[in-house]
């Protein structure tokens, strides 16, 4: 059976992560637990969380020319991602992301984007083949806004389906918005994109209903471990989440987000594959880390049946 093809453009980045009790306060210092590296970005770890669900995955992203970003390039190839859109920056830095993670898994991100800042409108005017091959496009807000307006253009010259998942939280111009087959915001991200911040049913149904006036087909507000609401012209629902006891909840959304543009390019329906994607970013909580925590099909089969 031929693999999906999901092309995912976006960040790379090296996390270092410090596990603590709890997070400081401004202008405090406190002493942590536990020290560690991994590979990281969003656009990056959604493009390895598709591939280890099985699709035929090209990531497009800008590395530093230094060891961050030649130990990344191993670390796709082991995954068997295609690489051949991910280019090396002689004048920036690989992206770093430094995390703080307490002990109910909550977690802060500050992130230094290095080489991502350098994603540019050009390396999407390269990447058109690559266009042209995918059944999915997913890409993210870790890189310039001018640059997620190249791929939006691309994407509907090609008439290809385009997932954003619009984080950090930014805002978004209209002439993205408008036709988007798939927008994917947090709470946080909700809020800023349409003025509402989702904490109930109505609340998800008003603020799904904006982005959808807006111009956006679809709509899937991920709320963590209340699980996901979506909404379209003709439907809306909330999918559970699953319940298991978090470690780190560092890359979960960027696991959902892979595992569910992996389930749309397959052919399943809504609800098949935000249940697929609840799955698999509950399976990603029970373990530490970004790339490391995304599960492969295998690993996925205990909580699918």
């Amino acid at each position: 059976m031929q693999k999906s093809k999901i092309l995912v453009i976006g960040s790379s980045n090296t996390d270092m992560v410090a596990k603590t009790v709890r997070l400081p306060k401004p202008g405090e210092t406190i002493i942590g637990g536990d020290f560690f590296m991994f590979a990281g970005g969003k656009g990056a770890n959604q493009a390895v969380a598709a591939a280890r669900l099985g699709a035929q995955v090209t990531f497009g992203c800008n590395l530093g020319n230094d060891l961050f970003g030649k130990k990344a390039i191993e670390y796709f190839q082991k995954d068997a991602i295609d690489i051949s859109y991910a280019t090396l920056d002689l004048d920036q830095p690989t992206g770093v992301a430094v995390i703080s993670v307490d002990k109910n898994a909550e977690n802060t991100i500050i992130v230094a984007p290095g080489a991502n800042a350098t994603l540019s409108p050009k390396h999407i005017s390269n990447m058109e083949k690559a266009f042209q091959e995918a059944d999915i496009i997913l890409t993210q807000l870790e890189i310039p806004l001018e640059t997620t307006n190249a791929i939006s253009a691309m994407a509907k010259k090609h008439q290809k389906r385009l997932i954003i998942n619009p984080a950090p939280a930014r805002t978004i111009p209209s002439e993205v918005l408008n036709n988007l087959f798939l927008i994917t915001p947090n709470e946080t991200e909700t809020e800023l994109l349409t003025g509402v911040y989702p904490d109930n049913f109505e609340k998800c149904e008003t603020a799904t209903a904006k982005l959808l006036s807006m111009g956006v087909q679809h709509v899937i507000i991920t709320l963590g471990e209340k699980g996901a609401f979506f909404k379209s012209k003709t439907e809306s629902f909330l999918v559970a989440s699953e319940k298991v006891k978090a470690i780190d909840t560092t890359a979960a959304g960027d696991v959902f987000n892979g595992a569910l543009a992996v389930s749309l390019a397959n052919g399943k329906n809504w609800k098949e594959s935000i249940s697929f994607a609840n799955k698999a970013a509950a399976f990603s909580v029970t373990k530490m880390g970004a790339q490391t925590s995304a599960p492969n099909l295998k690993e996925l089969i205990p909580i699918l049946n």
